[in-house]
């Protein structure tokens, strides 16, 4: 059973990200155009569950599968589309995640997405606590029952992340 850990901001994570995203860069080589540190672990100040999420965008997904033996050889499990079309997912930690690896294709726009709403985090500090404090209520309120954790943020990370396009729009 996978239990819901929410942790304030550790100043270890952005260290971590640099050190796997050598590891991408050297399973993916070329193919790699970018790696985002994305999710909660990348935003100063914001609680969150120890997994680094990660954003490497190659230059196609044709073919890309090709690279699954390395990143068993590195720790990860394979988990293909996992639910997300034009998206691959590798994890890392079986029960104890450390890392979430999203893959995709450049020009998809999840892209921006994620890096978008990382950014927006970055320049609202008020929308950082009151992320941290619905986290960690969340935590407390269901510590064996991720997908409650899930759902119970829903409602407000999607408003969130309404205001970090129109954020970004205005640019």
């Amino acid at each position: 059973m996978r239990q819901v850990i929410v942790t304030p901001y550790q100043t270890s994570w952005p260290y971590t990200f640099e050190q796997e995203a050598a590891r991408l860069r050297t399973v993916f080589g070329e193919r790699l155009l970018a790696v985002h540190h994305i999710g909660s672990t990348s935003v100063p100040g914001l609680s969150a569950k120890p997994i680094l999420d990660i954003l490497p965008v190659v230059d196609t997904l044709d073919g890309i599968e090709a690279f699954d033996a390395a990143m068993e050889a590195i720790g990860y499990e394979v988990k293909g589309e996992f639910g997300m079309p034009g998206r691959r997912y590798y994890r890392k930690g079986g029960d104890n995640r450390t890392h979430h690896i999203h893959l995709y294709a450049t020009g998809n726009p999840e892209i921006v997405r994620h890096v978008v709403f990382r950014d927006y985090l970055r320049h609202h500090p008020g929308e950082v606590r009151a992320y941290s404090d619905i986290k960690e209520q969340l935590a407390t309120q269901y510590p064996t029952d991720i997908s409650a954790y899930i759902a119970g943020k829903d409602l407000f990370v999607k408003a969130m992340e309404q205001r970090a396009l129109l954020w970004w729009s205005r640019g």
